[in-house]
């Protein structure tokens, strides 16, 4: 069920799952199942941002259900919203992002609501200060973060009203992965 939920969201946020015949399959300590590849058996890929996006994407979709934990970085530990995003770069993208929402709103290039893409990064104020919340766009007016204390990593509407009403901006990563390649 969890395949075709997971399956769903990726369809629904308009990617395509690729073709990953090496992969092994296992459930996290939330009974969400992971996705693992072997990197060697994947074929080589253009190393675009769209790529770049998909593999963000996969991963952070892989994670829902993990549990919030206020300074977590990993998925055995739970993630806060900026330690979820950092893992999932850092595992996707081979990007290093910096440790707090806010720190991570100062890098890439702004993107106007209208023109948000899957894979970019959108903050919201949940503090009553600017930036002090992240989550990764996946299409269709919708994001995935680790959202507070008590809930998991979840996929979400932006029009939601409490979204809606904390948005803040979003970022474009694209030119700090090109760096790397």
């Amino acid at each position: 069920m969890k395949h075709l939920i997971f399956s769903a969201l990726c369809f629904f946020a308009g990617f395509a799952i690729p073709a990953m015949a090496e992969q092994a399959v296992s459930e996290n300590v939330a009974g969400v199942t992971l996705y693992h590849v072997d990197e060697n058996s994947i074929q080589t890929r253009s190393s675009s941002w769209q790529d770049k996006a998909q593999d963000v994407l996969i991963n952070a979709l892989s994670l829902t259900g993990i549990k919030y934990k206020y300074g977590g970085k990993s998925p055995e530990t739970g993630f806060d919203c900026s330690g979820f995003v950092r893992y999932v770069f850092r595992n996707a993208a081979n990007l290093t992002l910096p440790p707090t929402a806010r720190a991570i709103s100062q890098i890439g290039k702004t993107v106007k609501k209208d023109e948000l893409q899957p894979g970019d990064l959108v903050f919201f104020n949940t503090l009553k200060s600017a930036f002090s919340h992240v989550g990764i766009y996946i299409g269709d007016n919708k994001f995935i973060h680790a959202p507070s204390t008590g809930k998991v990593v979840r996929v979400e509407s932006m029009q939601d009203g409490y979204w809606a009403k904390r948005f803040n901006g979003a970022q474009r990563l694209d030119n700090e992965i090109e760096k790397l390649h």
